[in-house]
């Protein structure tokens, strides 16, 4: 062997041996989702939340807001949280996106899931859903009912108390005339009109 070569082997050596040895953050050691572990007595890598466990920023406290209840456990009557057009129209996305599959988008219990033929909710227009106090309607989203599902993990509080304000939006436009239109806003809606009728071809 050269001198040559007997100089570079421990090179090539430490080379390697340093070039092994390196770990970068992006691939630092971890469990990898539902992977099992020795280290734990059961097996387990994801370990369960300790009892009583709250999340931060989420210590709800039973306030009214977050129960729709008050300190008697009784169904709020009136809305807990400031009653504005931000909130109807924050309801109205949120309830697009999870209520109308099933109550329809007006309300009237024709979602496409009845039209496919499942179980049709009751209308929200009728006198018995008109009379629910809003705790009451917040509970249900919250736990579910019949043969709807509790909606507590997709739907937040604040989102839950803003669909009902879209609810009760939805039941006053139910039974709404001219006449309850202000009249800063008829112009508008004779307007509208009258654009639906030329797109009908004035039938």
């Amino acid at each position: 062997m050269s001198r040559v070569s007997a100089l570079a082997l421990p090179l090539l050596a430490a080379a390697m041996v340093s070039s092994a040895c390196r770990q970068d953050m992006h691939d630092q050691p971890r469990y990898e989702p539902q992977q099992a572990s020795s280290f734990f007595a059961d097996g387990r890598s994801a370990r369960p939340l300790p009892a009583g466990v709250i999340a931060r920023g989420h210590l709800d406290d039973n306030q009214p807001q977050f129960t729709g209840t008050d300190s008697r456990g009784r169904f709020l009557d009136t809305m807990p949280v400031a009653l504005e057009r931000k909130l109807v129209l924050r309801g109205r996305e949120r309830y697009e996106i999870y209520c109308s599959p099933c109550h329809g988008l007006t309300g009237d219990a024709q979602g496409m899931v009845a039209l496919r033929g499942f179980r049709a909710p009751p209308s929200l227009h009728t006198d018995r859903a008109r009379r629910l106090p809003p705790g009451y309607i917040f509970a249900v989203i919250t736990n579910g009912f019949g043969g709807m599902p509790d909606y507590s993990e997709q739907i937040a509080a604040a989102d839950r108390w803003a669909i009902i304000a879209y609810i009760r939006a939805l039941q006053i436009s139910h039974e709404a005339t001219l006449a309850d239109v202000p009249a800063s806003n008829r112009t508008e809606l004779d307007a509208s009109q009258t654009s639906a009728t030329n797109d009908r071809g004035g039938q």
